[in-house]
């Protein structure tokens, strides 16, 4: 009985670690907009493990996902989070709770089993993944980039790594043609677990997802959806801004400039956008405003998106 007491010792002190962070969280979360404005979005990727050769005699299924690897142990050198260049918020957040997590699981699951019966070895996986999120607002007067981002939706191929390369770079290409345009911007970064990776990103994109009051058109994973109940096109005369947001998943480990200048933003534009398609395993491009009449005001900018640094 004895040899439990340290266990519960340890788990009580996550809790007392992890309970704050829950209520940090709360008091993070976002306050949205009465009258948020449509939007688009366009995306794709995979967090699955290469499969693993099959041969004779016992052998492990397919590949796994990501968020069913183990590995064995903390790990060295520690994950930590790099809380980026617009200051943390709630990407920082969760990027420290899907360390956290992983911190709890590897106390819980102790080492990894030893391989049965002559089994290959597990194929090799990246130990971390980086989450990057890249937010730009502009000029409401920046019309040929929504109109660029709607021809991305409706050509680029986002069911391959090759294709959502293509729209990374497109993309990227797109917002460096504007930076007459430029107005506000954020850049934020962090490294968490490869078995935590899928998740978190797709915390941050339901995050970023939730500030549209509608997706009218999007392009994901190789499925299109265009909304022609609610035509897309060009917002209200008395719109004023446009915000882009880039979350992107890579196993590269290139730093970003930041974005507390323009040439600083021009440069991480630059990298994120010479991401290799071996490297990016998922990405995610939203936009508002996109419904026809639809309006981004200074008001609903701040409010929707507080870590906007003017540039």
């Amino acid at each position: 009985m004895a040899t439990f007491r340290p266990l519960i010792r340890t788990r009580r002190l996550l809790a007392s670690i992890l309970l704050p962070l829950v209520v940090v969280g709360m008091c993070l979360i976002q306050a949205q907009p009465a009258d948020a404005a449509r939007g688009g979005r366009m995306g794709g990727g995979s967090f699955r493990a290469p499969s693993m050769p099959r041969s004779g005699g016992s052998s492990f299924g397919g590949g796994a996902r990501g968020g069913g690897y183990r590995g064995g142990g903390l790990g060295f050198p520690f994950i930590i989070p790099i809380f980026g260049f617009g200051g943390g918020g709630l990407f920082g957040l969760l990027i420290l709770m899907a360390v956290a997590g992983v911190l709890v699981n590897a106390i819980r699951g102790g080492s990894t089993a030893p391989a049965i019966g002559g089994a290959p070895a597990a194929p090799a996986m990246p130990r971390n993944v980086n989450m990057i999120q890249v937010q730009v607002g502009l000029l409401a007067s920046a019309k040929s980039l929504q109109d660029d981002l709607r021809s991305l939706a409706s050509s680029s191929d986002t069911s391959s790594s090759s294709g959502l390369q293509r729209l990374l770079q497109e993309t990227t290409l797109a917002l460096l043609r504007q930076p007459d345009l430029w107005v506000y911007a954020n850049a934020e970064s962090g490294s968490v677990p490869f078995s935590s990776a899928e998740s978190t990103f797709n915390r941050l994109s339901m995050n970023e997802r939730s500030k549209l009051d509608a997706e009218l058109v999007s392009n994901v994973g190789g499925r299109r959806l265009d909304d022609s109940s609610n035509a897309s096109g060009e917002a209200d005369a008395t719109n004023e801004f446009i915000v882009v947001t880039l979350l992107v998943a890579s196993t590269a480990s290139a730093k970003l400039a930041g974005s507390d200048t323009g040439e600083a933003l021009r440069q991480t534009l630059r990298i994120l956008g010479s991401t290799a398609s071996s490297e990016l395993m998922a990405l995610e491009v939203i936009w508002q405003p996109e419904g026809k009449g639809d309006v981004l005001s200074a008001n609903d900018l701040v409010t929707a998106y507080p870590n906007l640094q003017h540039l």
